[in-house]
């Protein structure tokens, strides 16, 4: 059973930052593709970034040279660095894992989730 526990959002002006963070059991840390997906109000789920487990990383447009993932194992935690913050960064973030390849952020969107942090980003 996957299980993946999200913590760190919170609310932030434009321009801030936020650090979220996601514990995994240790199977699913090392052997599913992870990743994040966003999901706001009336919209679709948005794959954020997704990480296989040779630390491959792919991010979405909408957030490259802003976001970071980074994964810490000895932990078995992954990491989710915000900077420069907009107001459309606002959503529920979903922690995500799946036996999938390749690990994409389309693939990280259809995955299974943890219960998500919101992460709000005023003007």
């Amino acid at each position: 059973q996957v299980q993946l526990v999200e913590s760190g959002g919170g609310s932030v002006q434009a321009g801030g930052s936020l650090r979220l963070s996601c514990a995994a059991s240790r199977y699913t840390y090392n052997r599913y593709c992870l990743g994040w997906f966003r999901q706001a109000p009336g919209k679709e789920r948005e794959g954020v970034v997704a990480i296989d487990t040779y630390g491959s990383t792919s991010y979405a447009d909408s957030v490259k040279g802003r976001f970071t993932i980074s994964r810490d194992n000895a932990k078995n935690t992954l990491y989710l660095q915000m900077n420069s913050l907009k107001p459309e960064d606002t959503a529920m973030y979903y922690c995500a894992a799946d036996r999938v390849t390749p690990c994409t952020v389309v693939a990280v969107s259809r995955s299974l989730r943890g219960q998500g942090t919101q992460v709000t980003v005023s003007s």
